[in-house]
């Protein structure tokens, strides 16, 4: 009877190990001029190929120099000191790949760099691919396969809110959840593989209610973390914001207002925007990608109309849409305007810019007018600003906020992560396969596979089973090299 053990070792995990065997050497910091470098190595002959170049100042021997520690020296080369250094030394299995690992802290001059680096080549150390010191930890179990991924996306972090969803990951809080949830799978799968085994004398040994209850349970949990990937994702990438509306209504001016910088061409012409010009701002650690749009008319100018028709796809890509109007607007034309830019994950928020005209009054009677023109039921936020007027820009940027803030819904645990939104969606369709089973009255053999599948959809998330070779290729490829 299979029990999916948790302990066996993936085929593909072998295969790796073999083309990850050796000692390996990569800069861990950038490349370039600058006050210091780390150069890495990972592997059984690290410290024996080390002792060749490195002298400490205290004269320590290198095998008495403990692990974990900082030792000042010089690395040299045919008595010739290449730099003075500071080195770590980390004995596996406590270290970041499980290996032996070697630490060299040296000015950051590209030569020196480069030299240090040849000096281990010259003596049979192997120039790192991109991503192997993680490959190595995951391969070496100091990880599973999600915490790996979320190394990369800490490295990639523009925003706290992207580096917070990463932390959560690589600490293993999205690992766990997947875990219990693999778990409580596999002992139903257990139980029935026994019933199974005991057709003949009839022996029920899985509650039928329990699982109904448990793939209840299951499918709200999976859809709660599906459903979480839309706000990771746009916190991982930045959050799209499209600003539109017609002409010479404000919107480069608005752009400018938000970022503080004139980035945008401002003019009374219409149609001086003809492309769509983006740039990013962090509000209250969200990333925000603001894209200003061309403006909104009917024209024969063949490049304008390219324009329009970049805004309405930059518009269908966005999670927020500013709609910019002003006090001469007809709310009719406005509303047919934001129905037409409207979809299903948009959060439209309509605002009326240069209230600084009216004494700084927002019509709401208009905004009402606006709204109430709407053919089908928009969730639209309604305020007033001045681009002219930072102070007036507090409650947008303040409403954006709130925004991204709704998208997270109650999940605890973040997914930003398509590989894994993918899997959750497939196990989700076996789920629900196996409940329609259960209400169809379909055999425990049946049952089995479609479980079996739920089990390897959600295990494929960690790396407990056996992962494509060429799959574990691409997420580590996507690497720095040196990490």
């Amino acid at each position: 009877m299979n029990t999916d053990s948790t302990n066996a070792e993936p085929h593909s995990v072998k295969k790796f190990k073999m083309l990850s065997e050796g000692t390996i050497i990569a800069l861990a910091t950038p490349a370039g001029s600058g006050a210091i470098g780390i150069i890495r190595l990972s592997g059984p002959d690290a410290f024996e190929k080390t002792s060749f170049f490195f002298r400490s100042k205290s004269k320590q021997s290198w095998n008495k120099i403990p692990s974990n520690t900082i030792v000042l020296g010089n690395f040299s080369l045919d008595q010739e000191i290449i730099d003075e250094v500071l080195l770590t030394k980390f004995k596996g299995p406590h270290s970041y790949t499980g290996e032996n690992v070697v630490e060299i802290s040296c000015h950051g001059s590209s030569y020196i760099q480069q030299k240090i680096i040849t000096c281990y080549l010259d003596v049979g150390i192997n120039p790192a691919q991109a991503g192997e010191f993680t490959l190595r930890a995951y391969l070496n179990r100091k990880m599973d396969l999600s915490q790996a991924e979320a190394v990369a996306d800490i490295i990639a972090a523009e925003s706290a809110s992207a580096h917070q969803i990463a932390m959560q990951q690589m600490r293993g809080g999205f690992s766990k959840k997947m875990e219990n949830l693999r778990q409580e799978l596999i002992q139903f799968k257990a139980l029935i593989e026994l019933e199974l085994d005991f057709s003949e004398e009839e022996v029920k040994f899985a509650n039928i209610n329990e699982l109904k209850s448990l793939l209840n349970l299951l499918h709200k949990n999976i859809s709660g973390l599906k459903n979480s990937f839309s706000y990771g994702n746009v916190i991982k990438k930045g959050v799209p914001v499209a600003i539109a509306g017609k002409p010479n209504v404000g919107k480069s001016s608005l752009l400018n207002a938000l970022l503080n910088e004139e980035k945008a061409i401002v003019s009374d012409v219409p149609g001086t925007t003809r492309d769509s010009i983006e740039d990013t701002l962090v509000l209250n650690g969200i990333l925000f990608r603001f894209i200003d749009t061309a403006g909104l008319r009917e024209t024969k100018d063949i490049v304008e109309s390219i324009g329009i028709k970049k805004t309405r796809e930059k518009v269908s890509q966005a999670s927020i849409l500013i709609y910019l109007y002003q006090r001469d607007s007809d709310p009719k034309e406005t509303a047919k305007e934001i129905q037409k830019l409207s979809h299903e994950n948009l959060n439209p928020l309509v605002v009326e810019n240069k209230i600084d005209e009216h004494n700084n009054n927002f019509d709401i009677s208009l905004a009402s007018n606006i709204e109430s023109r709407l053919k089908q039921k928009i969730d639209i936020v309604k305020f007033g600003i001045s681009s002219k007027d930072s102070k007036s820009l507090i409650p947008l940027q303040k409403t954006l906020v709130d925004q991204v803030k709704k998208m997270k819904g109650d999940s605890s645990v973040i997914i930003n992560n398509s590989r894994h939104y993918m899997a959750l969606n497939s196990a989700l369709e076996s789920i629900l396969l196996i409940q329609k089973g259960l209400d169809n009255n379909l055999p425990g053999d049946l049952l089995s596979i479609e479980l079996k599948d739920a089990i390897n959809h959600i295990g494929s998330i960690t790396g407990n089973i056996d992962n494509d070779q060429d799959v574990l290729g691409a997420i580590f490829s996507q690497f720095c090299i040196g990490k």
